[in-house]
């Protein structure tokens, strides 16, 4: 595992299990709001999906298993891959509440096991904001393509790039040139809903930002038939570009 990945992971796996049931509720009422409705729990993100019923999912940088476990009472069939094992907890204590089975790899997803997961999958699907943990797109997009069929389908949602030069989320990241290509260390995003004592000690991230044209390029560059490129607006602002959604074909 790389020096960065493990630094993540020590931020991932601090006190994430008590942030997930103090902003997410216990397993059962988290599982309780998904079977109402998982629709609805997938958002926007299920537009972009043709079907559910026995599909094949990888979920990337699935975390606590937010939109996993929708898809999974949807019919899918949802491997989530990850770095914390709170995470992993979490999820697996939600899908057993919910009823549902979703299968969890706690790894660098740059170490996906290839010879199991190798053109596995119909869709590997990612959200949430997770680029920016990997400080090598290419390699990071090079791996999202193994794990496809052929003819499978990447989502790919993302903060928007713009939140470079503006914090249009109000994330309480450190801003920069646009064009920056450093490598820097950052709070992880659970950091601003705790106090300034706890928050202190939180470990930090290695993060590395990119921009539109490098997304992009990065997977054209890779293999992929980019099929669409949606921007959205900013939950905070309307009128800013807040998260945008990638589709590809392998």
């Amino acid at each position: 595992m790389r020096d960065y990945s493990r630094q993540n992971k020590k931020a991932w796996e601090y006190n994430a299990y008590e942030f997930w049931t103090k902003t997410s509720g216990t397993p059962a009422d988290r599982a309780k709001r998904d079977l109402e409705n998982p629709i609805r729990m997938l958002r926007c993100y299920a537009n972009y999906f043709d079907s559910y019923d026995q599909v094949k999912v990888a979920n990337i940088c699935g975390s606590c298993g937010k939109k996993a476990i929708p898809l999974a009472l949807l019919g899918a069939e949802v491997t989530v891959f990850d770095i914390s094992e709170e995470n992993k907890r979490y999820a697996l204590e939600v899908a057993e509440a919910a009823h549902v089975n979703i299968g969890f790899e706690v790894c660098d997803i740059l170490e996906i096991d290839l010879e199991k997961y190798g053109n596995y999958f119909d869709v590997v699907f990612m959200e949430g904001g997770i680029l920016h943990y990997f400080h090598d797109i290419n390699e990071f997009m090079r791996i999202m393509y193994s794990l496809l069929k052929t003819g499978g389908k990447m989502i790919c949602s993302d903060f928007h790039p713009f939140t470079k030069i503006m914090d249009t989320l109000k994330l309480e990241q450190p801003t920069m040139s646009y064009f920056s290509t450093e490598i820097f260390e950052g709070e992880m995003a659970h950091a601003r809903f705790y106090e300034e004592e706890i928050r202190s000690q939180m470990p930090k991230c290695s993060y590395r930002k990119y921009t539109i044209s490098e997304i992009i390029n990065s997977i054209i560059q890779n293999g992929f038939c980019l099929k669409r490129f949606d921007e959205h607006p900013s939950w905070e602002n309307e009128n800013l570009p807040g998260e945008f959604t990638a589709v590809a074909i392998k």
